[in-house]
């Protein structure tokens, strides 16, 4: 098998690294932030990914996994190389590749031999190709001429199930141009050959257009469905049931089709607008995800006409927010619905009573211009305590079996608004609750 480096060790970086080392390869995983790869290499995760850690604990104990900040030595011992460094969006909505490229020439400077060059970073069209040309950049002003392959080698992994989404990916999509990079690619993912997983080998444009065409489109699945939630309460119809309807449909599918506050994170916002961006270089829009990006945001800010309409003037009103993430299982809020509402709330002169399981550290990075309306709260009860009303913003499992028979000892106002859809409202009514679900 190839010894590995993997040179980035953000959220695809460690997730991969780690998980490529637990199906028995040696890795290396190397970043310049020296505190993170000291507490690296004392097991410490960064990152919040159930089941994780101990997988890292594991691979550092047998010798398989390696953290360095010497990426000299991490790329003189492997034969494959992947870029996993961070691809932000710039103002104009494109992604900056200048982390990529710097990887890049940093490999083609300690290169020694032949090497495959992995870009899984989320790049757009184009970048391999990039890559390939400032490594020979490289290599020219170094005086040598080692042979290399490019190889796009784009991720579906998923915050919060990403060691399912590794061990059992939908497919693996390889885009090269030598048959012999194909070959060692297959030898990294032996794993899911064994297993039959689906195998796209295409060019290296191909490869990196699937990415951002399968999160656009997810992306849309989540804005339509909540569109027809929009309509179905004006209607009387029961957005869940239209939901589940439509999922049996096989030409359709269930997933993404939950109705709720927006979507978020750090894939479907950033890749959306990345895609626009890359079509408008061509001469070419797109007006579905355009429409698509404006009716999420616009999603968001109804959440706090909701909010509004139920409780009136928000002036004084505490309000219980329960979850900040974008979603569950994880600590992101990058482009979180509550970036939008919260924020929103508290102009209206609300004060937040806020609770997330793994979200209070970027949250207070992110809310520190409202901090002064902000009570952060160390489990649901102190949350809805004293508050006027519940806000459930995040589908954390803690929030789907809730003891609302506390809440009169609590002092908390029997008002939800259940942006997730995790209760009834006939259950809720019963119990003396106002109840304001997404679509029903």
């Amino acid at each position: 098998m190839p010894i590995l480096a993997v040179v980035g060790t953000g959220y695809v970086g460690l997730v991969t690294g780690v998980l490529l080392a637990d199906f028995g390869h040696t890795v290396t995983c190397v970043d310049v932030d020296a505190e993170k790869i000291n507490k690296l290499c004392n097991g410490q995760i960064p990152i919040y990914e159930p089941g994780l850690e101990p997988i890292v604990m594991r691979n550092l104990t047998c010798g398989r996994l390696h953290f360095t900040t010497d990426i000299r030595v991490a790329v003189e011992e492997s034969e494959v190389i992947f870029i996993t460094v961070g691809t932000p969006p710039k103002e104009d909505g494109r992604a900056d590749i200048q982390y990529v490229l710097h990887a890049a020439r940093e490999i083609a400077k300690w290169m020694n031999g032949y090497k495959v060059i992995v870009n899984k970073s989320t790049s757009p069209v184009g970048t391999a190709r990039a890559i390939k040309q400032t490594i020979h950049q490289v290599l020219h002003e170094r005086g040598v001429n080692f042979p290399f392959d490019v190889v796009s080698n784009p991720e579906f992994l998923r915050e919060g199930t990403a060691i399912q989404d590794f061990m059992h990916p939908y497919r693996i999509v390889i885009g090269a141009e030598n048959p012999h990079a194909i070959e060692r690619m297959k030898a990294v993912y032996g794993f899911c050959y064994k297993n039959e997983v689906p195998t796209i080998e295409a060019n290296l444009e191909t490869a990196e257009m699937i990415k951002y065409a399968s999160n656009a489109y997810l992306a849309m699945k989540v804005t339509y469905i909540n569109e027809i939630a929009n309509v179905c309460e004006k209607m009387r119809a029961d957005i869940q049931l239209v939901a589940e309807a439509m999922g049996l449909d096989q030409r359709i599918g269930p997933s993404f089709l939950k109705a709720g506050p927006g979507y978020g994170g750090s894939c479907f916002p950033k890749d959306a607008s990345a895609l626009i961006r890359m079509a408008e270089d061509c001469g070419e829009s797109l007006q579905l995800v355009e429409a698509m990006i404006k009716s999420n945001q616009l999603q968001k800010l109804r959440m706090v006409d909701k909010i509004r309409d139920g409780l009136g003037d928000l002036a004084g009103k505490n309000i219980a927010i329960l979850g900040i993430t974008f979603k569950p299982n994880t600590d992101d809020i990058r482009e979180s619905p509550a970036l939008v509402i919260l924020p929103r709330l508290v102009e209206l002169g609300a004060k937040l009573r806020v609770y997330d399981p793994c979200g209070r550290i970027n949250g207070e990075r992110a809310f520190r211009d409202i901090l002064d309306s902000i009570a952060w709260c160390g489990d649901i009860y102190e949350a809805v305590s004293d508050s006027d009303a519940t806000v459930i913003l995040t589908d954390w499992d803690e929030f789907r079996s809730i003891d609302f028979d506390r809440y009169e000892s609590l002092h908390a106002g029997k008002v939800l608004f259940d942006l997730r859809n995790l209760y009834e409202r006939q259950p809720m009514t019963e119990k003396g609750f106002l109840y304001f679900g997404v679509g029903k």
